[in-house]
């Protein structure tokens, strides 16, 4: 008997991940007849080492408890990286799953302190990607990054983050395996299970990234916005684990023209602030840190 939909997380992911690879990638010819893009299980079978009908079980959710060189084999034949391996193993691990509610993401006191202090765009990214605080400037920079915005929703359903992303689509692939890296498969988890829904039935877009599968771990990484006010500019993006919170800071080049116009966007925090918080119809849970009027320094690093 097959596992129930949504339970055989590991089957789906198999299944996932063998669509995406091609016969070519393995050395195996495609044939006139082929009717599949990625790879057949038995092919997969036969290229890690079992036998098809074992293969079978396990994408059916028939076999839940494979051994650990089973799904490292599977790893190699699906061309999975470090990350997605680590990924599929703890898919195939037995564990009991918590459905006790997650505590409240709370802020450490020092680091609104320290979005004060900044002279950059900066805020705190919790687990779902929610905003949960931020500087002036990171509000100036972009105004979907006020206290209480999310930031999976506002790539798939704003239109003017849309806009705002010189590769939206590059976005939006990075976004979507990152959220799926940080969620894991605990399908009892109410509120990813509440996103995912929600971004699933309005955007189409969402719905072919998450049936991909793709798992990636985002740390840093350096992109091109389209700001409304100063025009193209070129930020490096790094994100710095703080007590199971993210601290997200935007800078650019040095002496860049990217520099330049994050300057002329620190002389308009004072002046647009009122209309960003204007937008907010109902108190957030974390108010948005105000500190003295920023001002960009030279700043080295990469993503």
């Amino acid at each position: 008997m097959e596992s129930d939909p949504g339970q055989n997380r590991l089957g789906e992911y198999l299944q996932a991940r063998r669509g995406l690879v091609t016969p070519e990638h393995v050395g195996l010819p495609t044939g006139p007849n082929r009717r599949v893009t990625g790879l057949r299980r038995e092919e997969v079978a036969l290229l890690a080492g079992i036998s098809g009908d074992y293969y079978l079980r396990l994408e059916r959710g028939r076999d839940t408890n494979p051994s650990p060189q089973v799904l490292e084999a599977l790893a190699r034949v699906l061309q999975l990286d470090e990350v997605e391996t680590e990924f599929l193993l703890a898919l195939g691990s037995r564990r009991t799953r918590s459905r006790r509610r997650r505590p409240a993401e709370r802020i450490p006191g020092r680091l609104h302190h320290l979005l004060a202090a900044l002279e950059l765009p900066a805020f705190v990214e919790g687990r779902y990607f929610d905003v949960l605080a931020a500087n002036d400037l990171a509000q100036v920079f972009s105004p979907r990054l006020r206290p209480g915005q999310n930031r999976l929703r506002s790539l798939f359903l704003d239109a003017e983050e849309r806009a705002f992303q010189d590769d939206w689509e590059n976005a939006t692939t990075d976004a979507v395996a990152s959220f799926r890296h940080v969620v894991g498969d605990d399908v009892t988890d109410a509120r990813a299970v509440e996103i995912v829904g929600e971004l699933s039935l309005a955007s189409a877009r969402f719905r072919t990234l998450w049936a991909r599968q793709d798992v990636r771990q985002l740390t840093g990484n350096s992109t091109v916005v389209q700001h409304p006010v100063v025009g193209a500019m070129r930020m490096h993006r790094d994100k710095l684990p703080v007590e199971g919170l993210l601290l997200v800071v935007y800078y650019p080049d040095t002496a860049s023209d990217s520099a330049e116009k994050l300057q002329l966007l620190a002389g308009l925090v004072g002046s647009v602030e009122p209309a960003l918080r204007s937008e907010t119809a109902e108190p957030q849970p974390h108010a948005s840190t105000r500190g003295s009027s920023p001002r960009p320094t030279s700043h080295h690093g990469g993503s």
